[in-house]
């Protein structure tokens, strides 16, 4: 593989969040500096129990630390505060992802892109279940932002600094912040262009749980909605709500010959989702007006 140019690599800041690493962190420091002697490498230490913090730093790395573990999200923004090139690279530092990839997302941005997102193929999941997940949301946000998105969720990326200022106001300090940053470069009309990218298997016990994997699943699917045109979620649900009532409104007439609370009720619910998903998408609206 080619190196960058060395313009490209001069501008680039290589964001790593970072929890409980020691392990590997020193290893994929000494990588991305192999790779981009010129870029600065930030590691955020988002409040480890173990080294991680001091084998990021013998290792050449630029570390910030949080005293206490504030989310993935939070670190991330941290580290694009902090970071001074007007391109950033975010990757895990866990193992999974390689700094060797990060020349390709470079090459994208080069070529006219806002962003460079490193897709996974389906052997790269951890499990069936996530392969799954990740599929249904590629399949959502495709749907609704009218873009073939093929990973979602990917927090390998290369984007331009001053955009992505823009939008960490936007991010949560949890691990959907991938979501939040793709639909929102979409919703404002920035280019992104995924490269497919083999992602490895983490190195030690991962952070995430079932359980909040599960809640995180709908809130994701919320935020695709209400982050790009909500009105395209909530419209389908009202008409829904609307048909309903009209056929039970309809057997009603035929069976007992009146128009019953039910058929109101549900006439209500239709006309209250169809408002909210209006107001909705008026905020969505603001919200990028200036983006």
């Amino acid at each position: 593989m080619n190196e960058p140019e060395a313009v490209k690599t001069e501008s680039l800041s290589i964001i790593m969040p970072a929890r409980n690493e020691a392990a590997v962190v020193g290893g994929i420091v000494s990588r991305a500096r192999k790779q981009f002697p010129d870029a600065e490498i930030l590691v955020v230490d988002d409040g480890s129990d173990d080294d991680t913090a001091s084998v990021a730093a013998n290792a050449g790395a630029r570390v910030i630390r949080h005293p206490v573990r504030l989310g993935n999200g939070a670190a991330v923004k941290s580290g694009a505060r902090a970071a001074t090139g007007t391109l950033l690279a975010f990757m895990d530092a866990d193992g999974q992802h390689a700094p060797e990839d990060i020349g390709q997302l470079l090459d994208r941005v080069d070529a006219g892109f806002d962003m460079a997102v490193g897709a996974r193929d389906s052997g790269s999941h951890a499990s069936v279940g996530r392969l799954f997940a990740n599929g249904f949301y590629n399949s959502l946000a495709s749907a609704i932002s009218g873009h073939r998105i093929l990973d979602l969720t990917s927090g390998f990326r290369v984007a331009k600094a001053d955009l992505v200022r823009r939008f960490l106001y936007l991010l949560p300090n949890g691990f959907s912040y991938p979501t939040t940053l793709t639909m929102a470069f979409l919703r404002s009309g920035h280019p992104i262009d995924f490269v497919p990218i083999q992602a490895s298997r983490r190195v030690g016990k991962s952070h995430i749980r079932p359980l909040r994997d599960g809640v995180r699943f709908f809130v994701i699917i919320f935020k695709i909605a209400t982050l790009y045109s909500p009105l395209k979620i909530f419209l389908p649900i009202s008409a829904g709500f609307f048909l309903t009532g009209l056929g039970y409104y309809g057997y009603t007439y035929v069976t007992m010959g009146r128009f019953t609370n039910m058929s109101l009720l549900v006439f209500s619910a239709s006309v209250i989702i169809f408002l909210i998903g209006l107001i909705s998408e008026q905020i969505t609206a603001l919200t990028y007006s200036k983006s």
